[in-house]
């Protein structure tokens, strides 16, 4: 660790200038510590860095690790151990050095081999989409962080969490799969129930499915999260003993037992399912509005009689032309949606970039 240390401020070393490093690594610049390294490989991350963190010297992860009084890892999940456990072959680690890696889906065990060299291990997670721009820098303000450490340490990672502007929720380390695996589902798949709908949309003639869908997914939206939050548990650990939860915003037809209406959605999104190839979307249909019914049944919104009814119209329907029957044929089925490049999927990944769109999480 090179330079004289100001009091309460830490040479800062990132490790990965992908959209969450570069943006956590300005921000910790800003809040007063000065940071004095970061690895880049690719030519998109070499110029967010320049763009976010100008003027910081690009070296190799090594050497960045040896100016670093904070080393501040920001690599994909899979990357994480192997990084760690490689540095510390080669005694790259130093004792009392703060190393906090950014995975949701890891705490601090995936840190082992650095703490065994003597450093002080945090993982503070971002509940936040990235673009890797300076717009992110005020989306920071009042993002939740995951902070997951030992109990003497964890204080640090709460005071970093606040310095950038977020607000600290410990999660326990056996939890942090779980949390991960939340963030998600209810991330990456809001983004698939989009595409479905507004392919739907646009095959029901509408010229712009995002403007249609924007103010009533925005307005569920807030409500369930509204909804959410007064379920809350009233205590650590506890049941959501503050109500039913985010189910009591549910409207529509589940909400109000039409099964009519239902089983005519199962239908024609059936039949959007078998000439275009999207089979995907009847059957999330399906499983989200069985899910819906049992969830607003256990909330008493529905009687069993009108759950049953719904979950009836629910059922598997026959089989239509073009459509397997078994989910697990829906791999790689399904065309791109209206605007989506088809060609997008064979794109190289950047080798920085540790928080792509499914991790937003």
């Amino acid at each position: 660790m090179s330079g004289e240390r100001r009091p309460g401020r830490l040479g800062v070393g990132v490790v990965g200038a992908g959209r969450v490093g570069a943006v956590l690594g300005s921000a910790l610049r800003a809040a007063g510590h000065p940071v004095v390294a970061v690895s880049a490989i690719s030519a998109e991350s070499r110029e967010r860095a320049e763009q976010l963190l100008p003027g910081v010297p690009v070296l190799d992860v090594p050497e960045v690790v040896r100016r670093s009084e904070l080393v501040l890892l920001a690599v994909p999940d899979d990357a994480l151990e192997g990084l760690v456990t490689g540095l510390a072959d080669v005694g790259a680690w130093q004792m009392g050095q703060i190393v906090a890696h950014t995975s949701g889906r890891y705490g601090v065990g995936v840190l082992a081999a650095a703490r065994s060299a003597g450093v002080i291990p945090l993982a503070l997670h971002p509940a936040m989409t990235f673009t890797g721009t300076s717009l992110d820098l005020a989306r920071l303000v009042g993002c939740t962080f995951a902070v997951t450490a030992p109990g003497p340490v964890l204080p640090i990672g709460q005071a970093l969490v606040v310095e950038v502007g977020g607000e600290p929720v410990v999660v326990a380390e056996e939890a942090r799969p779980l949390y991960h695996a939340a963030l998600a589902h209810g991330a990456n798949h809001l983004v698939v129930l989009v595409a479905q709908a507004a392919q739907a949309l646009a095959a029901a003639g509408v010229d712009d499915p995002g403007r249609v869908l924007g103010p009533l997914l925005s307005a569920a939206l807030d409500g369930s999260l509204r909804a959410a939050s007064a379920g809350a548990p009233t205590s650590p650990g506890g049941a959501a003993s503050g109500g039913p939860g985010a189910i009591t915003a549910l409207t529509g037809p589940v909400r109000r037992g039409d099964a009519g209406t239902v089983r005519d959605h199962t239908e024609v999104l059936g039949a959007l399912g078998a000439s275009t190839g999207a089979v995907d979307v009847p059957l999330s249909y399906r499983t989200l509005a069985r899910a819906a019914t049992s969830r607003a049944l256990a909330a008493g919104l529905l009687d069993a009689g009108a759950a049953q009814t719904l979950l009836d119209a629910l059922s598997e329907p026959s089989r239509v032309a073009g459509m397997p029957g078994d989910p697990a044929a829906l791999d790689g089925v399904g065309p791109p949606g209206p605007g989506d490049d088809p060609g997008a999927a064979q794109d190289a990944p950047d080798p920085d970039d540790d928080r792509t769109q499914e991790d937003d999480a």
